[in-house]
């Protein structure tokens, strides 16, 4: 979901079975303090997930901007008390130096903000020698070279802190071939596509944000989700850019009714492989 504005993030997000499941991986991996593999195809709700655990979209503004006082500002220093998680996507092509003066500074940014939360409307106090942060969260991790893995390696061992990276289905094979980095793996997460019951869920709820009632005892209805699950197979990103399109040709043609003919007509503007 990384390609998504904040207000879409915000608007697309459904607490999903998967979801919940990498809540769990990921408290189990901050609690006891190891590395964490979370991988599945892309579009699948990964990044969101992440995001959402962290709270990156309330508290990286704070940490973008260090010099914010408002009462939004206070609130996200809470919300980072409470996470103690720092996510982080590394750039492309990047360098061992880069990422290592990048994240260290937005360590050193999450640590004055909660050192701030803890000591509000106080002045003249010291940062505590230890870190805050207990979990830091790698998106797209095969940006990562063997030396910036090393280097995350390296730094589980010297701090203790709880690691998550997050890939594409075959990461973990890769990082088998690194056996000091892969022994240390204490937990995996293959992230799925939605099936099922829950595909219906989310498609309840896609139909409901368009001021619809989805009934799948009516043909209409049931030809349409049909044709939806065969297209997105599952994909949340798709089904968000699917529903997108289909609520703009709703409201171009002044329709009440998502049929099979409009949800062709909205995957005919979408660019995503054959089905």
């Amino acid at each position: 979901m990384a390609t998504l504005t904040r207000a879409e993030r915000e608007g697309a997000f459904i607490a999903t079975k998967e979801h919940r499941r990498f809540v769990e991986f990921a408290t189990a991996v901050r609690r006891h303090r190891t590395i964490g593999l979370c991988f599945g195809p892309a579009g699948v709700g990964k990044t969101l997930s992440a995001r959402r655990f962290a709270h990156w979209d309330q508290v990286e503004p704070l940490i973008e901007d260090p010099r914010r006082s408002d009462p939004a500002a206070a609130a996200a220093r809470a919300v980072l008390d409470r996470s103690r998680t720092l996510f982080h996507t590394p750039t492309v092509m990047g360098t061992l130096r880069d990422l290592r003066e990048t994240l260290q500074a937005r360590v050193d940014r999450v640590d004055m903000r909660i050192d701030e939360h803890h000591h509000r409307g106080e002045t003249g106090w010291l940062v505590s020698w230890d870190s805050f942060v207990e979990l830091l969260i790698f998106d797209e991790s095969e940006r990562l070279s063997t030396a910036a893995l090393e280097f995350i390696r390296d730094r589980f061992d010297r701090t203790g802190v709880g690691v998550i990276l997050i890939g594409m289905p075959g990461m973990e094979k890769r990082l088998a071939r690194f056996p000091q980095l892969y022994s240390r793996v204490g937990f995996a997460h293959h992230y799925r596509t939605l099936q099922g019951d829950e595909l219906a869920f989310v498609l309840t709820r896609h139909w409901r944000r368009l001021g619809l009632e989805l009934d799948d005892a009516d043909f209409t209805d049931a030809q349409a989700i049909a044709s939806i699950a065969r297209i997105t197979g599952g994909n949340f990103r798709l089904l968000h850019r699917l529903f997108v399109q289909i609520g703009r040709i709703l409201r171009i043609n002044g329709l009440t009714a998502i049929t099979d003919d409009v949800v062709h007509a909205a995957r005919s503007t979408l660019v995503i492989g054959a089905t």
